[in-house]
């Protein structure tokens, strides 16, 4: 019945739209499986380091997604030692798994003014945290929520590589490379 259900997953073509009509619903649906991924990064040390966060933009033509975060967050350090990423969503409904490797870019200040100036109140106050996100405190709640555009960073996530493996009746795995101009690569499952 999966196979009846995602045709799409029978062709190349098929699977990379529908990989990118899954990563864009999660920038539009707040209850799509792609609104939430895993960002993994790599810590100063080489550890592996894997959060989730929230799908602000995904941006097929530009091989782009966009991450809002706070500046002092631990991945934004991460990602300015080392400037990569990788993007994982389980999207159960159609039996996908997204990996998307990306080359990431952090944004602060004015290039992210209006970005800032254009979030409600309550979103605005998920980025700015005294002490800075991540520290140790005594007790859980020995922090103040303190919102400040300076505190605010966009990461922009430029795709280099997209994994999609789609669970069905008869496995089907496939691999697309920006340098290839996405053409897609059948892999073994």
């Amino acid at each position: 019945m999966t196979e009846e259900r995602h045709d799409w997953a029978r062709s190349l073509d098929g699977l990379l739209e529908q990989a990118w009509k899954r990563l864009g619903r999660g920038v539009a649906d707040r209850r799509a499986a792609a609104r939430h991924p895993t960002l993994a990064t790599v810590d100063a040390d080489g550890w592996p380091q894997a959060r989730t966060v929230v799908l602000r933009g995904a941006d097929r033509a530009a091989s782009q997604l966009t991450v809002y975060t706070d500046r002092k967050a631990g991945k934004v350090a991460e990602l300015l030692h080392t400037p990569r990423a990788a993007v994982h969503v389980w999207d159960q409904t159609a039996h996908l798994q997204i990996r998307a490797v990306a080359e990431a870019v952090i944004h602060t200040g004015d290039a992210v003014e209006r970005i800032w100036s254009g979030l409600s109140t309550h979103a605005q106050r998920c980025y700015g945290f005294q002490p800075a996100s991540g520290l140790a405190i005594a007790d859980a709640l020995d922090y103040e929520v303190w919102p400040q555009p300076e505190d605010f960073a966009v990461i922009e996530l430029n795709v280099t590589h997209l994994e999609v493996l789609h669970l069905g009746h008869r496995h089907r795995r496939a691999g697309f490379d920006r340098s290839q101009d996405w053409a897609g690569q059948w892999l073994v499952p």
